[in-house]
């Protein structure tokens, strides 16, 4: 049986070294090409220490992706430059696996078009971690009975987007599944602009940036005489990697755009 062919765009960062070294361990897949703009020219194996793989950092995805002829890219880079890879790669015919975040809704409009264009599926997915996704779900079903909510997430102190993709995704399944709106809130004086958080079609959302952490949220439900917290930590990014494998070897079940794991765990 032949191997899924990846790319790894991003390699040198924290999640695509990750990425690369949860690849190589698998018996279906091999990296056969990673971009970045740090270590190029190195090969990829020792620049993310797991030995000699015999493949080149590029920093030219248009050009990896003609050298190694690549099944999948995985794309953990940044949301100024994520937009770009993907309309290279999907031009190129190849499948699309995405963990950057930061789109916008005009942003994966343009996806879905390419995609149907190119005949390539994409999977944006704000979270790969499996607890994280259960968070998620159950957090929707609880919203059926306890409207009221609010979310707290907290990530590393290098990560750009505020609010998280995770948090945002809750807030749509949340406000998908409520039955009732939540109570309005008694007329607050906001002493400090932002204190509240910011607000999403009614839902607060808070972030939280600090050195320490990796990604974290909790979503606090509010009812008379009770409160109810649903709670997802990834301790190390190694969290992320059996959703990231999952999603190399399913790619090419999916049809189009899928925007969410949850869409390959049959919750």
């Amino acid at each position: 049986m032949s191997r899924v062919r990846v790319l790894i765009c991003g390699i040198c960062g924290k999640m695509g070294q990750e990425v690369a070294k949860a690849v190589a361990k698998e018996d279906d897949m091999e990296v056969v090409a990673g971009v970045d703009l740090e270590n190029v020219g190195i090969d990829i194996g020792e620049a993310v220490g797991i030995g000699h793989l015999g493949v080149n950092i590029m920093s030219d995805l248009s050009a990896a992706i003609y050298e190694s002829k690549p099944d999948v890219m995985v794309d953990f880079t940044n949301p100024k430059v994520v937009l770009s890879n993907l309309r290279v790669a999907i031009s190129k015919k190849v499948h699309c696996i995405v963990g950057t975040t930061g789109f916008s809704e005009a942003d994966i409009n343009e996806v879905r078009r390419l995609s149907e264009a190119n005949g390539v599926n994409v999977l944006i997915a704000p979270n790969f971690a499996i607890g994280a996704i259960l968070m998620m779900k159950f957090a929707a079903i609880a919203a059926r009975f306890l409207p009221n909510v609010e979310i707290i997430e907290l990530h590393h102190n290098q990560k750009m987007d505020a609010p998280s993709g995770t948090a945002i995704k809750t807030a749509e399944s949340i406000i998908k599944e409520r039955k009732e709106a939540a109570s309005t809130p008694m007329n607050e004086l906001e002493k400090i602009k932002g204190a509240r958080g910011g607000e999403f079609e009614g839902i607060r959302i808070h972030s939280v940036r600090l050195p320490g952490l990796v990604a974290h949220q909790e979503v606090i439900f509010g009812d008379q005489g009770q409160t109810l917290t649903v709670r997802h930590d990834s301790i190390n990014r190694e969290s992320f990697m059996p959703g990231v494998i999952l999603s190399i070897r399913r790619i090419k079940e999916i049809e189009g755009v899928l925007y969410g794991l949850e869409g390959l765990l049959d919750l």
